[in-house]
């Protein structure tokens, strides 16, 4: 076998599996490929309490800002049937110390695992309802809580309390309908602090907060349909205005598949902005691994392949790889690991920033607990460790040229189940595509988080009795859902509003309010969804928060059109309100020195503004001097008339 340059190879076999870029790809490489994506949209429920407890929801804690610390350790056990569930045992071998940081005011013995769960908070369970009869689903008639388990360490207890409130339904698309399966209520997990070697440490304060997970079919063929699917569950859950808004309130997990590859879970994806380039470059990883099975088939078979290792003398090798020489430095072991015939393949593309031997570096991070940089290889895409070096150990092996090899280095205790990560990885290779859950990056790329859990990981909580629902009941909520939000989208088309404010006028759910001030006021739509989507969301950014109710801005133009001042001024006075949220709004026409005038009184001043301002050069056209005029003329007339007739009367 020839022996190419790693980097030569990469784009070589990139361009082999006919790779392209998302701005470059048309349905017709996602068709070739078969692109296959589902959602599970999860979304915090505006309520007091948690769900299954009476703490308070939505009572965060700082990072070091904890009373006690609970401490656990992960064990597997044998299900009813005698077998044990595989993310289990990958959790066992990882030897993790769980660390739970406990603030006094948002946690309880139940948080723990030390009593039972309260009843069902019945305000979650009624958005639930709501948003599920809003999806157009089909409503249980009794609501079973179930046990799903978690096996990281998220939840103390080593599984999560949920139940289905709904099934069925569809959501519009631009150009298809997406089935939905179902509907879930939930409690929420803990959030992760950090995650070093043997020690994962969480906060509790998010832990039992009440969510929502709508789950869709895999019927989403392209990227773009599965952002658009997402943004549209997300505009729906928000419409209600019963939901959390803000950094972590609402997270995806996307499933994403290719023909002949299987379901990979991508985990808490927290922006919708990510979904198109995460799904495009998942897709293409699948693709790129079943082309590697392809080819490692043509030389080797499953059933007769097992890897080589021996430990290497630090002394006998020349490393001048600063992570080795630390490595040693630590009195870490350091170990050469034989791949046969996998020559060529470990620089082989998966990702537009990762090789396939990236695969077995995050497992080894993730199962073996070895923080990276944890491993070399023989066709590393950049120099780390000299090919001397690898020329000697390929000798000790007696490798062939078809053969790989990876040098990895860790403490004593941890280099069985290093050995165990390599070998279970290079033989999954033989099989495609592994079934696992995946985590995000910003690029667009993602890396092992771990295995997929078993089928049969939920069953029903035996702390919690059934919960019948009356039809009566369910009409009443009925009553309370909002228009449909394909109805919202076509009537801000229908009233001219720009496409750019949609997102941000569903996902703070302003339409309401916006219909109210043209119903009401008789404001003009378009005016008013600009104000909304635009004014409004450039000081939103710039201040992150908005510290008033957007009733206030009902209040503003109600203001305005009592006290007839135009209504130019509201951009300078909604500034004032995120600078100064309780001033009212005479003090604030007070702060900008707005004095009432009348047309005639603006008028008046043309003449000299025009001889003292206005341009004299002959060769000035008139448009500008319009211009010119209304700069000076803009402080006083703001709020007093009409800048686009006073143009005119210029």
């Amino acid at each position: 076998m020839e022996k190419r340059n790693p980097r030569q190879n990469f784009e070589e076999t990139k361009k082999a599996i006919g790779y392209v870029s998302r701005k470059e790809a048309s349905q017709k490489d996602y068709d070739r490929i078969g692109f296959m994506s589902g959602l599970e949209v999860h979304q915090q429920l505006l309520t007091k309490r948690k769900l299954f407890c009476r703490c308070p929801a939505g009572v965060y804690q700082k990072l070091n800002e904890f009373d006690a610390e609970v401490i656990r350790h992960m064990r597997p056990t044998l299900s009813e049937l005698g077998e044990y569930d595989g993310t289990a045992l990958m959790e066992f071998r990882t030897r993790k110390e769980i660390i739970y940081r406990i603030a006094n005011t948002t946690a309880c013995t139940y948080d723990v695992d030390d009593t039972p769960p309260f009843p069902i908070d019945r305000e979650a369970l009624d958005i639930a309802l709501e948003i599920a009869l809003a999806s157009k689903m089909n409503i249980v008639g009794e609501v079973h809580i179930t046990r799903k388990q978690y096996l990281d360490g998220s939840i103390p207890t080593g599984f999560q309390r949920t139940a289905i409130v709904g099934i069925g339904g569809e959501i519009p698309l631009k150009n298809k309908t997406v089935r939905l399966i179902q509907m879930s209520v939930e409690e929420d997990s803990c959030r992760e602090v950090s995650d070093i070697g043997h020690r994962r440490i969480y906060r509790t304060d998010r832990l039992g907060m009440p969510l929502i997970e709508t789950v869709t079919h895999p019927d989403m063929k392209n990227p773009d349909e599965v952002k658009e699917a997402c943004d549209y569950i997300r505009f729906l859950n928000r419409s209600t205005g019963k939901v959390r808004t803000g950094i972590g309130a609402g997270r995806e997990d996307v499933n994403v598949s290719c023909a002949g590859g299987t379901r990979v879970e991508i985990k808490g994806v927290a922006h919708t902005k990510w979904i198109p380039e995460l799904t495009h470059v998942e897709a293409f990883r699948q693709w790129a691994l079943l082309a590697i099975r392809e080819e490692l088939k043509k030389r080797a078979t499953k059933e007769n392949w097992k890897i080589q290792a021996i430990e290497l003398d630090p002394k006998e090798f020349h490393f001048y790889y600063t992570p080795i020489q630390q490595a040693i430095e630590r009195k870490e072991k350091l170990y050469a690991v034989n791949l046969p015939k996998f020559g060529g393949l470990l620089s082989h593309f998966t990702q537009p920033t990762k090789p396939f031997y990236d695969e077995f570096i995050s497992r080894l991070k993730v199962i073996a607990c070895i923080e990276k940089p944890n491993m070399a290889t023989s066709e590393d895409i950049d120099d780390v460790i000299s090919n001397n070096v690898f020329e000697k150990i390929r000798e000790l092996f007696k490798a062939g040229d078809e053969d790989a090899q990876i040098i990895f280095w860790a403490p004593e205790a941890d280099v069985k189940t290093a050995l165990e990560t390599i070998e279970e990885r290079a033989l999954m290779t033989f099989d495609g595509v592994p079934n696992e859950t995946r985590k995000s990056f910003v690029d667009g790329s993602t890396i092992f988080e771990r295995v997929l859990p078993g089928a049969d990981r939920m069953y029903p909580d035996t702390d919690s009795a059934p919960i019948p629902l009356l039809a009566s009941h369910i009409e009443t909520l009925r009553k309370n859902i909002p228009d449909e939000l394909s109805e919202r989208y076509a009537q801000l088309v229908k009233w001219g509003v720009p496409q750019d404010c949609y997102n941000y006028i569903f996902t703070h759910n302003y339409f309401p309010i916006i219909k109210k001030m043209v119903e009401e006021l008789k404001l003009s739509p378009k005016f008013t969804g600009v104000f909304f989507g635009q004014k409004l969301k450039h000081l939103h950014g710039q201040h992150q928060k908005l510290t008033f109710s957007p009733q206030r801005i009902y209040d503003l133009f109600a203001f305005l059109q009592q006290k007839k001042i135009d209504f130019a001024i509201a951009y300078k006075m909604l500034q004032q309100m995120f600078l100064h949220p309780k001033i009212d709004f005479d003090s604030i026409l007070s702060v900008l020195k707005f004095k009432k005038m009348d047309l005639q009184e603006v008028e008046a001043r043309i003449p000299y503004l025009s001889e003292k301002f206005a341009p004299c050069r002959k060769d000035t056209n008139a448009q500008d001097k319009v211009n010119a005029l209304m700069g000076q003329l803009r402080s006083i007339s703001e709020g007093n008339v009409n800048l686009v007739e006073l143009a005119k009367k210029i």
